[in-house]
């Protein structure tokens, strides 16, 4: 599978990113910790990305408690060097452990979170280290200059920003200049067909800066893939009965409208719904990474098809016009 470089650094990912998120829980979520993916499922996403040549896994301290990265950490003891050697691991932090516990980017914190990440994974460095969420209470070079003790410790490889906007990421891009701290390498937000408002915001400062953009949640929560239906009721254990307060805003007559056009486009090209997404977003210049988080092993089956589904200009271009309203 192709790769591609983060920004200015040496670091590669491949194009498809196999997301952990639900390894053990619902991302970092407490009141769903051990009620996520469990470990023997993990296991074989793992093992069926690999054979896929899905060679970047991403996690993050709080997912399942930590359950994802303690997973990641003993399937990769499993498993000879050729996998040790090439297997590009990204995490995160930011959210708590758990309910009650601290959160943020503070410098103690950060030296604190990336030692028990390294732990839990099983190895004395991690290739990509993310900010999760942007912290109003800590000063962004505090932050950065915690980023940077970590690289030049050969800890981390290169430091990345995960659901910051646009104005927060060129803000940090520029105290890194002025103080010659290492910079934010790679931007992780959401964007899908549903949510594409980083094209007019986040979008332009990656080309000026040359970051690189990956994408979480690639099918909205299930909403891209074809679960769902105008008058039906959303099936047991999706997003939608779990967690759906992020998504609620979709149930709309203009989105279920999209939806039926786009289901009926993947039907003209005998492929899935969720592939033809995945196709489209592959297609963006400005995506380095797709992060998926399937929760079945026959999920996958959709990254091939969409890796091997060329869509011309005026096909993505059709694709993108049937959710214009959205912007």
């Amino acid at each position: 599978m192709l790769a591609s470089r983060l920004g200015r650094s040496d670091v590669a990912v491949t194009r498809i990113v196999l997301g952990c998120g639900n390894f053990g829980g619902v991302g970092s979520a407490p009141a769903f910790f051990d009620r996520g993916t469990p470990r023997e499922t993990a296991v074989a996403l793992m093992d069926r990305a690999w054979e896929l040549g899905i060679t970047t896994f991403d996690t993050a301290d709080a997912y399942g408690g930590g359950r994802s990265e303690t997973w990641i950490g003993k399937w990769l003891a499993t498993k000879g060097p050729e996998v040790r050697d090439r297997l590009v691991i990204q995490t995160k932090t930011f959210n708590p452990m758990d309910t009650g516990e601290d959160s943020g980017l503070s410098r103690r914190r950060i030296e604190r979170q990336v030692d028990t990440s390294l732990h839990r994974l099983g190895i004395d460095h991690v290739h990509v280290y993310l900010a999760h969420d942007f912290d109003r209470q800590v000063p962004q070079e505090e932050t950065l200059l915690a980023f940077d003790d970590l690289r030049r410790a050969g800890k981390i490889g290169v430091a990345g920003a995960s659901n910051f906007s646009g104005e927060q990421l060129a803000e940090a891009l520029e105290i890194a200049e002025l103080e010659g701290l290492g910079r934010y390498e790679v931007v992780q937000n959401t964007f899908s067909l549903l949510e594409q408002g980083d094209r007019e915001t986040v979008f332009p400062v990656c080309r000026e800066h040359g970051v690189g953009y990956e994408s979480f949640g690639p099918l909205a929560g299930g909403w891209l893939s074809g679960k769902y239906g105008r008058d039906t009721t959303p099936p047991a254990g999706s997003r939608m009965t779990q967690r759906p307060e992020p998504y609620e805003r979709y149930r709309t007559p203009a989105v279920w409208t999209a939806l039926e056009t786009m289901r009926d486009r993947a039907a003209m090209l005998g492929v899935s719904m969720s592939a033809l997404s995945l196709a489209w977003l592959l297609g963006l210049e400005e995506m380095t990474g797709v992060v998926i988080g399937p929760n079945r092993v026959e999920h996958l089956d959709d990254v091939e098809t969409a890796l091997a589904l060329s869509l011309s200009d005026g096909e993505r271009d059709e694709i993108g016009e049937v959710f214009e309203w959205e912007s």
